[in-house]
């Protein structure tokens, strides 16, 4: 079960990260690729890079408030 976990974990991070790329580096030399989502988000200016920033801006900030509430438990 937990090998299956770590397998889509992994595969789910390839995707994004892939997505991202084109997202962000290639549209602007690719052609439109044909996909409604991908497309979308090549013809995008803005919102494609707050929709791709905003996980690991998410997970910093969830991570540091973790650690404060570990100091906060633990002093």
């Amino acid at each position: 079960m937990s090998l299956n976990v770590g397998h889509a974990i992994i595969a789910s991070t390839a995707v994004f990260c892939v997505v991202a790329s084109y997202a962000i580096l290639l549209s602007a030399v690719l052609p439109l690729t044909g996909n409604l989502v991908l497309d979308a988000l090549a013809k995008d200016n803005h919102y494609k890079y707050f929709v791709l920033l905003i996980i690991p801006t998410g997970a910093y900030f969830v991570i540091a408030n973790w650690v404060g509430w570990q100091y906060y438990r633990n002093s």
